[in-house]
């Protein structure tokens, strides 16, 4: 190579805030690191970037290869760069956070994790590294841009009633809300497709179920739609 650098450098590494929705709770995926340093502590699935790989390319991948999970909403969140973060040496993390429906995924633990698994968001436990930091943020992100882009349909199944809708909006912005007045701001955006089809197999009365329309919504965006919740 005609040209080089000579001084040293700080590792890159990427880590990921997997975020699902149950019927109570918001959760974050964790695994439990096999290897040192914080063998056997809970952390953020994560880790080094690959010289021939983006850093997309390189959270999509440890995922993929630490849980099991592919095909995912993925968005960078921030970078991190303590100094004294990684007690090996100088390493800098890119931070995404993903959105996932638990229905549609099957966590497993693999290459250096002993296991994986979904810990509720006021549940976690001490995380390795500045993990915990890095979660934090990315629940703060979350709340903020849930209410101003329709990233919260990525937790919820493909059809949905408006109790579900308005239940995923309670449970990340942790706080009740006026159903009569949702029911009628989520109405008037004109976003959602009322389908032909209740719920099935539930012990209170079925209610009708409902479509996030992508197509509608991003035309809306090109004529000056602004979404709010």
């Amino acid at each position: 190579m005609p040209y080089s650098y000579e001084y040293p450098r700080a590792a890159l590494t990427v880590d990921c805030v997997v975020f699902g929705m149950d019927e109570d709770d918001l959760k974050v995926l964790l695994i439990q690191r096999d290897l040192p340093p914080f063998a056997g502590r809970w952390a953020l699935p994560g880790g080094f970037v690959h010289l021939e790989e983006t850093l997309e390319q390189a959270a999509l991948r440890e995922l993929k290869e630490e849980t099991g999970l592919s095909r995912v909403y993925l968005e960078q969140l921030f970078t991190f760069g303590e100094i004294r973060r990684d007690p090996r040496e100088r390493v800098v993390s890119v931070a995404y956070y993903a959105l996932v429906r638990l229905s549609e995924h099957q966590v497993q633990a693999a290459t250096d994790a002993r296991n994986a698994a979904w810990f509720g968001v006021d549940d976690l436990p001490t995380l390795a590294f500045d993990h915990g930091t890095i979660a934090d943020l990315a629940l703060e992100r979350l709340q903020g841009k849930v209410r101003y882009q329709p990233i919260g349909f990525e937790l919820l199944p493909p059809k949905f009633s408006l109790t579900q809708l308005q239940r995923m909006y309670e449970i990340i912005l942790d706080r009740v809300l006026d159903k009569r007045n949702f029911r009628k701001k989520v109405l008037s955006l004109d976003i959602l497709e009322e389908l032909d089809e209740v719920e099935q197999d539930v012990a209170h009365r079925a209610a009708q179920l409902y479509r996030f329309d992508e197509r509608k919504y991003h035309q809306k965006i090109k004529d000056g739609f602004n979404f709010e919740i």
